[in-house]
This record gives C-alpha cells, sequence and structure tokens, in this order.
C-alpha cells in the first residue's frame, strides 16, 4: 500500500485525478487529492487553501508518491526546492488534463515512478513516457531489482556506474552469500567467469550479503537484503545508549552492515523495558517477544547462563530469541558489554531473478 497525494489546478483536471483516486483506492492505496486553483468554487470539497509549495513540501515528507494534473512546467517549478536524493524523494508523476500522457518525473526507479506510471497509464489507457536509460533499452536496472526485493543499495555512484556499463555494453559480475534462481539479466555474469586478464570485466561487481568484510570488486556495489535479527539481552534498567553501543560494536566487528538488520528480538519481561523500546524505535527495528518456554524449545547450542536461567527461566535470551525470530544461521555468538547481550542470526535468503 502507497501513500499517495494528487494536485489539479482545473475542473477538467480535477476529473481526472478523481477518476485516478478511486482506481488507486480499490488497490488498497492511501489516496488524497486537492484542487488549487482561484476559479475553485468557495467550499469544493477538495479545495487547496494553502500556498502550494507548502503543501508540496509536507508531501515529500508524509508521502510516498505525488501526482500533479496539468503541466510539467509548473510541476517542476513547485518541487525543484524539496528536491534532495533519490533514495528519499517521493515519486512525481504527472498527467496532462486529458489523460492522454502520463510521465514518471522524478523517483521512477528507487521511488517506484516508473512502475506506478505505467500501472495509471495502462488503467486510464494513457501513454507513459518513461526517458531512464535503462528502461529505454530494456537493461538490468540494479536500483529498481533493489527496491523490488527491498534490498539497500550501498552506494549511488556505483549504481550509475553499473547502469553505465551494462548501457555501453560491458559486463557487469556478480557474487552472492544467497543461493540464486532464474536466469542472469543480459550483462551480468558471475564472478568466477569474469576474465582476469581483462581489466576492464573485473573493476565492477556487484555483491549481494549483509557484511561488507570481502570486497570482490574494485568497485562494488553491494545489495544489502534485510536478512539480520538481533537478539538482545539485558540487565533492568539497561539505557538505549548502553544496548545501541553493543549493538554497533557488534555490528562494526562483524562487517555486518547495520541496514542489514530487519528485528530485534528478547524475551517477553522485556517488553516493556524503556531502554530496548528507545532503542528499537531510534533504529526503527520492531521487537520481537517470546516466553520462558518458546525460548527453552529453540534448537540449537547456546552459551548458558546460570545467572541469567534464574532471573528469567531460560538459560539464554539474545542466542535463543535471534534464532527463532531469524530462523537461520547464527553468525555472532553471545557478546556481553555493560550488562547487556547480544548475538546475531542470518536469516535463509534467495535471490531470483526472471
Amino acid at each position: 500500500m502507497m501513500k499517495i497525494a494528487g494536485v489539479c489546478f482545473t475542473q477538467g483536471g480535477f476529473t481526472l485525478l478523481k477518476r485516478l483516486q478511486e482506481i488507486l483506492l480499490k488497490e488498497g492505496n492511501e489516496v488524497n487529492i486537492v484542487f488549487k486553483s482561484r476559479f475553485a468554487q468557495n467550499g469544493h470539497p477538495a479545495e487547496l487553501k494553502e500556498d502550494l509549495k507548502d503543501w508540496t513540501r509536507k508531501r515529500f515528507i508524509d508521502s510516498d508518491a505525488i501526482i500533479f494534473v496539468g503541466a510539467t512546467g509548473i510541476t517542476v517549478r513547485t518541487i525543484a526546492p524539496f528536491v534532495r536524493d533519490k533514495r528519499q524523494d517521493p515519486a512525481i508523476i504527472v498527467l496532462d488534463e486529458r489523460g492522454k500522457f502520463c510521465i514518471p518525473l522524478l523517483s521512477g526507479h528507487i521511488g517506484g515512478a516508473n512502475e506506478l506510471a505505467g500501472w495509471l497509464a495502462e488503467q486510464i489507457h494513457a501513454i507513459p513516457v518513461v526517458t531512464t536509460a535503462t528502461d529505454a533499452y530494456g537493461k538490468f536496472a540494479v536500483d529498481v531489482y533493489a527496491t523490488q526485493n527491498h534490498m539497500t543499495l550501498s552506494n549511488m555512484t556505483y549504481a550509475k556506474e553499473v547502469s553505465a556499463s551494462l548501457l555501453s555494453g560491458y559486463p557487469v559480475g556478480l557474487q552472492s552469500d544467497f543461493p540464486v534462481t532464474g536466469d542472469l539479466p543480459e550483462g551480468i555474469v558471475w564472478a568466477g567467469e569474469l576474465k582476469p586478464d581483462n581489466p576492464e570485466e573485473v573493476t565492477l561487481g556487484i555483491s549481494i550479503s549483509p557484511s561488507y568484510q570481502n570486497k570482490y570488486f574494485d568497485h562494488c556495489l553491494w545489495l544489502i537484503p534485510p536478512c539480520i535479527t538481533v537478539g538482545i539481552g539485558c540487565r533492568k534498567g539497561s539505557s538505549a545508549e548502553q544496548i545501541e553501543k553493543l549493538f554497533y560494536d557488534v555490528l562494526k566487528e562483524h562487517y555486518i552492515y547495520p541496514e542489514a538488520v530487519c528485528q530485534v528480538a528478547t524475551i517477553d519481561l522485556k517488553a516493556d523495558e524503556p531502554g530496548l523500546l528507545e532503542f528499537c524505535e531510534r533504529n526503527h527495528l520492531p521487537l520481537i517477544t517470546y516466553t520462558p518456554d518458546e525460548l527453552r524449545r529453540a534448537e540449537g547450542s547456546f552459551i548458558a547462563s546460570t545467572f541469567v536461567e534464574e532471573v528469567t527461566g531460560v538459560d539464554n535470551v539474545c542466542e535463543r530469541s535471534a534464532c527463532l525470530a531469524g530462523e537461520g544461521e547464527v553468525i555472532v555468538r553471545k557478546t556481553c558489554a555493560d550488562g547487556v547481550t547480544c548475538a546475531c542470526v542470518k536469516k535463509d535468503w534467495r535471490i531470483c531473478f526472471e
């Protein structure tokens, strides 16, 4: 589900925007539309009374996509002060009032504007005007692939280099920590198949991994899957700062990207621990909890603590909770510091190319 905002400037534009709203609402999206015009009748249910740029600034913060029905020039001048980074900017789509053309103007790949514009165009029988080079030539777009598979790009410069290389006909290497199914996209070749006697073929590549420990290419773009569960145990009253320090120390020591962490797990006795809750909120991580009985049923070999068992009813919190929530391989065993324990589990992940 996306949170989508729309704005138009004439009654004809409002008719089209209302139609788009109905289509998008049927797909489960949240859609809010406004009508900005000095000709709008007082009391119009969608009349926008505030300044258009003020409205746009707010939508850049709280919306996944903004649809402008009107001239491209108006759109460009309106959004210009707020454009910052393609990894953060919302998708911007422009349609003419007759609904003949549908243009993804900003955040075409990562923001999903190209995909949304193509889908909307299909719904209203418009012509999608897509200008990104990889789309125009039908080449693999690494930023689109990462977004569709919920992975984070480590470096936008290298992402651009990957696209430029593929568009120029040069192969790009691939290494993956995870099993890969399907045929590799045109121009993408396994790292082991690149020819070492040709430097142009081995300098640029993609590594799919939660870890930056091994650099397989001189110019390496990591695609980081959200596949790491961190189990945390802590003494009563532990602060968010204490938990956060161990968390980042562990990630750094084991070369794990913070972006790879998808959730935190612990015992239910810590479900309301203020420091742990604050830590999770700061880092935008969901907290999953288990009862002592559930933790005892976790399979594997764990570092036991008599003291922890006396307090919680189970001999290990961080490793057991991480295993239950992460459903994968333990890659960092129990690590302790300042009354906090931490362990990491890497979930079984699959990479698929259609």
